[in-house]
């Protein structure tokens, strides 16, 4: 062979291999960028009915505690039987039998068993001591507060041992219907006295709560109100408001003073206190009952307002020409809810209704992180007020392996109301080398604490077994790399 010959030989030969070199280094450099497929999931709000903890409409059952035996667990079962479309329950307990004693054993020992029969069943409840049901308080009150006080400290056994079955305790035990009027027990130093009792014999867990945001400001005073003023040992933090008057009026019959007044940091029109409801109830739960048909509570104005108190929970039974109107009522407008009923729209944004607005994945080369977002709404007309835990499931069907992640954020910063369109992103970094060479499903799921129970979401996509599902992840070896480009 000539010169020649061999010389272009040995070119051809230096351009193959240089060629398969850079071909091998780009192969290379590719697969530690492309190593890992992600796909993510889309979603969409749905319409469907949440059954949610702590949120809702309510039904509400009465009970008077005597010294006659009774059978608590069939007087439960046959109002519960009737009850399956609710989450909550309002308990009223009425103690007049007791107004001029402590309650006795017998007493004490069937207010137990009512509790441990209310604890049976899946319903949360919201508690109402009281001594009146017909508006006639003079008669039924005790006339000492030392009673009351007493009758405070022997409910703690049954406030404490189910709390965790405990929403909200309404009312101060005094008042017409325990609705904190009409009784002799008024003014910020009864209150406070009364509030500082029932705040002790209770857990930090459960709130509290007061019938109209004057008393609410009497008993805590005028803070500033944020996460910052509202420590975890503060009154304010437990505090809440029930309303039994909501939309009845201009001042939801009586809840709020309209009139000029001289009191330091008083209130005295509607639009001011709605605005005070609307930053409290960002850390507190507000509900009640709808009351006297009138414009106030017309479908679009009551949503409006609704939105701003952040109502999280409504007696179903009451007022029934209230609900009956917003039975007719329509929703209108392009969104998911148009043309539904109006109640069966406020029955739905009762609360907290979370869902998923989208999925971002992005693969981090230079930290081999595989990083995580869940962009959360609360269309929801309140906030959840417990934290909860937000986790992520791994899944390979191929393997059976598993293993979990928790995300961080806190969905309590979604406030909900005319706040219905902010985001908060739930997030979370996976090191690419924990997860072995094979494909993942990824599941992301909410666990109330309190309950333990999964919270649902307003999403089209049905909860599975292990919570709802937001994408897949493949991560390829080197040889499975090569295979999958010489496939492609």
């Amino acid at each position: 062979m000539s010169r020649t010959k061999r010389s272009m030989c040995y070119s051809i030969v230096l351009i193959l291999l240089l060629t398969a070199a850079v071909f091998s280094g780009i192969t290379i450099m590719n697969y530690y960028r492309e190593r890992i497929r992600m796909e993510k999931y889309s979603f969409t709000e749905s319409v469907r009915e949440l059954h949610n903890p702590e949120r809702g409409f309510y039904n509400l059952y009465c009970f008077m505690i005597t010294d006659e035996e009774a059978d608590y667990e069939q007087f439960v079962q046959d109002y519960y039987s009737k009850d399956r479309n609710t989450s909550l329950a309002l308990i009223e307990i009425n103690l007049q039998n007791y107004r001029d004693c402590e309650i006795s054993e017998a007493g004490l020992k069937n207010m137990t068993a009512l509790f441990r029969m209310l604890n049976e069943f899946d319903k949360q409840i919201i508690v109402r001591f009281l001594y009146d049901w017909h508006g006639e308080i003079e008669k039924y009150e005790p006339d000492s507060m030392d009673i009351i006080l007493r009758h405070m400290e022997q409910a703690e056994y049954v406030l404490r041992e189910f709390s965790s079955k405990i929403f909200v305790v309404q009312g101060l035990f005094i008042g017409n219907w325990g609705e904190m009027n009409g009784t002799k027990y008024t003014g910020k130093e009864d209150w406070s006295r009364l509030a500082g009792k029932l705040s002790s014999v209770t857990e930090q867990s459960t709130y509290l709560a007061v019938r109209t945001p004057s008393q609410w400001r009497d008993i805590v005073g005028y803070p500033e109100i944020s996460e910052t003023e509202f420590g975890a040992d503060s009154l304010a933090v437990r505090m809440s408001l029930f309303n039994d008057g909501i939309l009845g009026n201009e001042s939801d019959y009586g809840t709020y003073r309209i009139q000029e007044t001289d009191r330091k940091g008083e209130f005295h029109s509607r639009t001011e206190e709605l605005i005070f409801q609307e930053r409290l109830c960002a850390f507190v739960p507000n509900g009640g009952e709808v009351i006297h048909d009138n414009p106030y509570n017309d479908f679009d104005h009551a949503i409006k307002d609704m939105a701003t108190m952040h109502v999280t929970y409504l007696n179903q039974g009451y007022d029934q020409e209230v609900l009956d109107k917003w039975k007719r009522a329509k929703v209108t407008g392009s969104g998911c809810y148009s043309g539904m009923d109006g109640y069966t729209y406020i029955e739905r944004h009762l609360g907290y209704r979370l869902l998923i607005d989208s999925v971002d994945l992005r693969n981090d080369l230079s930290e081999e992180l595989v990083e995580i977002s869940i962009n959360m709404k609360n269309v929801g007309f309140a906030p959840l007020y417990d934290r909860t835990e937000a986790d992520l499931l791994f899944y390979s069907k191929e393997s059976g392996e598993s293993f979990t992640c928790r995300l961080r954020g806190d969905l309590r910063q979604l406030t909900g109301g005319n706040a219905s369109d902010e985001l908060l992103s739930l997030k979370a970094e996976i090191d690419v080398k924990d997860l072995s060479c094979t494909e993942y499903d990824v599941f992301f799921s909410l666990v109330y604490p309190k309950t333990g129970q999964r919270i649902v979401l307003a999403n089209e996509q049905e909860m599975g077994e292990f919570g709802y599902g937001i994408a897949r992840i493949e991560i390829y070896d080197l040889l499975q790399y090569l295979s999958y480009k010489i496939e492609d």
